[in-house]
């Protein structure tokens, strides 16, 4: 038995998940009001038998460990150390058996290092790879040689077969998190951006898509969860940033590596990225390290806010001086210093503190003349405020709330208290969580309730006939509807559930959102709300590629690339007017 084992041996998930939620005994679960959203009809469901939580509000879910990182905004090790203290495992035992990972991890650091040499030569080699990062994106040969660009060749195996041949074995090569499950290379046709630590060690890639041959597969894939790459604790481009941070005593945040990588050519060298646009506290406490003043250049639309959100309480917790940089529309960083890189060096320089920036967007994106929009904005910025660790500065945010909206100020300072001594009751969580876009957060959850619906309901697999692996959003969701292609005859029964383990607490949740939302209905009211939701999806994935067609359009270079493009567009006609007339 392994640590984890042991901890969920000891103590329940409905333990752990009251500490932060008041449940009540729904059935054979338990319910409670969400912690991430501000509802007042509980959908935050704890299922004692599968041993998971999923949240229907804000649609996350998970196990002990999942709920724990949500709320005390840890990593998996921090969340580990929280649930053993509170179990009484000594997770000691279980590491002296892990002590010869020192030998282990410097393996996989020489074999990042050989599969870095690797992309190289290939990169020198390929002229697609040159003409994207030489003359599409304009980068010199020296910034590539710096950033140590390259390219996976899109045979299948070329790496796999290259790493072997010099003693690395098949282990080693998913460990590192170069193969697939297939044993082939994880990552083909693409450019290969090396990830490193702040030394400068190679410890994982982000790949970007150059062929197109699979149209199918993301743009941008990076290298998943291993023993040396953990992207919550990474931050891109560190290695070569340190200097310049200190020197200009600000840090720039930007989304994308490429961005990052833009920037230091153009001069501006205190840019880094991390994974995505959810900032962690130890990202966080790495830059505080170099200097307490960071800037934000992300995009001003709804993840951007979001992200701006969730982070203003973990940078006034560990004293970071958060600012956001306010990029002209239609812009990225790389846009920018193409157009002129004298823009870039000034709109740096004209940030805007974070909860001040967060108030003027709400301003304008709600109707402050009415009950509803102001009760939105005060709804939200409160939510921030209420995490700011300073009370001089919660002080002041008070009254600004208060001018905005018109109301008296100590009408708000009653209501922050009273939400304080809620707080103490039950704990929230370390961070105001991340608001996906109302059309996406839509969008995942059909997916999944379709999902749960063919997965239970063998009898409307037909419906399977109608959709494709592109029509879902989440790369889990993906792989679920491969699974019930490949398994028609799957009926859940126990000679047959162990197929489902690979798909770990995601299968579990979907088994819950079905017993929580269908479970006793007629096959005939089933089978209506498995079309509808298809109709969502099929509709989504119109709208976006009719919208992604429009661009292209703007920028086709010759008339047979603007032909196949309106082809595309007739086409996408066609489904949806077949669909919408079956």
């Amino acid at each position: 038995m392994d640590a984890v084992e042991e901890i969920k041996a000891r103590i329940s998930i409905e333990d752990v998940a009251s500490e932060y939620v008041q449940l009540k005994r729904a059935g054979r679960n338990f319910k409670g009001l969400s912690p991430f959203t501000n509802e007042k009809t509980p959908s935050f469901v704890v299922s004692p038998e599968k041993q998971i939580w999923h949240d229907f509000s804000s649609n996350r879910g998970g196990d002990m460990f999942t709920l724990v990182q949500e709320m005390e905004g840890v990593d998996f090790k921090g969340a580990l150390d929280i649930l053993a203290r509170r179990a009484g495992v000594d997770l000691e035992q279980f590491r002296k058996k892990g002590r010869g990972d020192t030998k282990q991890k410097e393996r996989l650091y020489e074999l990042l290092e050989l599969a870095t040499k690797f992309y190289q030569v290939q990169f020198s080699k390929s002229q697609l790879a040159l003409g994207y990062a030489l003359k599409q994106r304009q980068f010199t040969k020296e910034t590539a040689l710096t950033w140590r660009l390259g390219y996976s060749p899109n045979t299948g195996d070329a790496l796999t077969k290259f790493a072997k041949s010099k003693g690395y074995t098949e282990r080693e090569l998913q460990q590192a998190g170069l193969s697939n499950r297939f044993r082939g290379d994880l990552f083909r046709g693409r450019l290969m951006i090396p990830l490193q630590d702040p030394t400068g060690r190679v410890i994982g890639f982000t790949a970007r898509q150059l062929d197109g041959a699979d149209t199918n597969a993301p743009k941008y894939i990076n290298t998943p969860q291993t023993p040396l790459y953990d992207k919550s604790r990474h931050v891109f481009g560190l290695h070569l940033a340190k200097q310049a941070i200190r020197k200009a005593k600000f840090s720039v945040l930007a989304e994308g590596n490429l961005d990052v990588i833009a920037s230091h050519q153009a001069g501006v060298a205190q840019c880094v990225a991390t994974a995505g646009t959810a900032l962690t506290e130890y990202q966080l406490k790495a830059l505080n390290r170099l200097s307490a003043d960071v800037r934000l250049a992300f995009d001003a639309d709804r993840a951007g806010i979001a992200a701006a959100e969730r982070a203003i309480p973990i940078a006034s917790k560990v004293g970071v001086n958060l600012s956001v940089i306010t990029i002209p529309s239609g812009k990225d960083p790389d846009e920018l210093i193409k157009q002129d890189v004298q823009l870039w060096k000034d709109v740096i320089t004209q940030q805007h503190y974070a909860v001040d920036w967060l108030i003027d967007r709400y301003k304008h994106e709600l109707d402050l003349t009415s009950s509803m929009g102001k009760r939105q904005f005060s709804d939200t910025i409160f939510t921030v405020i209420r995490g700011l660790s300073d009370q001089v500065e919660q002080e002041h945010y008070v009254q600004v709330v208060a001018d905005v909206i018109g109301v008296n100020a100590e009408a708000l300072r009653t209501r922050l208290t009273e939400s304080d001594t809620l707080q103490k009751q039950l704990k929230k969580p370390v961070r105001p969580q991340p608001q996906l876009d109302k059309q996406q957060l839509e969008l995942v959850r059909s997916e999944n309730r379709l999902l749960a619906l063919l997965l239970l309901q063998p009898k409307l697999r037909d419906i399977l006939e109608s959709l494709e692996p592109e029509y879902f959003l989440e790369e889990q969701a993906k792989d679920m509807f491969n699974f019930l292609i490949q398994n028609r005859d799957f009926d859940g029964s126990p000679a047959q559930a162990a197929q489902l383990q690979r798909f770990g607490d995601y299968s579990k949740i979907l088994v819950l959102q079905y017993e929580e939302l269908y479970q006793g209905l007629e096959l005939l009211e089933l089978r209506f709300e498995a079309e509808r939701l298809t109709a969502h999806l099929v509709e989504h994935y119109v709208k976006s590629q009719k919208h992604e067609i429009s661009t292209k359009l703007q920028s086709a270079v010759d008339h047979a690339e603007e032909l196949e493009l309106l082809k595309q567009d007739k086409q996408l006609n066609e489904l949806l007017h077949k669909f919408k007339r079956g």
